[in-house]
C-alpha cells in the first residue's frame, strides 16, 4: 500500500515525527549492532522521518563522509565481495567479502516495525479527531 504522506495534516505530522523516528531507531540500533566490527559505521547510522515530495517515510542512512566504507561493506552491488587497492597500492588489488548490516536489520524488524507504525499512526489520528 502506497500512501502520500504529504496528505497528512501538518499538526498530525508534527505529532507523528518523534514516534516514527523512535520506531526507526529500533532498526538503526539493530544495524549498529550488526556493524559493531567497525568504529565509524555505527556512529554514522542516522534515522530521518521525511514527509517531502521527493522522499517520504522513515529512512535509515549511513553518512558517507563519516563512514565511506559502509556502502561497499553493505554489498549494494549484490555481489558477495568488493575490490579495493591493497593498502593504497593501485598496482595490487584485494577482494574482500561484504558484511551487510542495514538490509539484515531491516528484514529482521520488518513485521514488528510495520505493526508499530500502524499503531502509532492510528493513535495520532485518534488524538487529532480522525477515525
Amino acid at each position: 500500500m502506497v500512501v502520500d504522506l504529504r496528505q497528512i495534516p501538518r499538526e498530525v505530522r508534527r505529532d507523528l515525527r518523534p514516534a516514527l523516528k523512535a520506531v526507526g531507531e529500533k532498526v538503526a540500533q539493530d544495524a549498529r549492532g550488526r556493524a559493531s566490527w567497525s568504529r565509524r559505521i555505527p556512529r554514522a547510522i542516522k534515522v530521518k522521518v521525511l514527509f517531502g515530495q521527493a522522499k517520504q517515510g522513515v529512512i535509515i542512512t549511513v553518512d558517507s563522509r563519516r563512514a565511506p566504507h559502509a556502502r561497499p561493506y553493505e554489498g549494494i552491488t549484490g555481489r558477495g565481495s568488493f575490490r579495493h587497492p591493497y593498502f593504497g597500492n593501485r598496482d595490487r588489488w584485494y577482494a574482500q567479502r561484504t558484511r551487510p548490516f542495514l538490509e539484515p536489520a531491516a528484514q529482521a524488524k520488518r513485521a514488528a516495525v510495520r505493526e508499530e507504525i500502524v499503531k502509532v499512526v492510528e493513535q495520532a489520528a485518534r488524538r487529532h479527531g480522525f477515525n
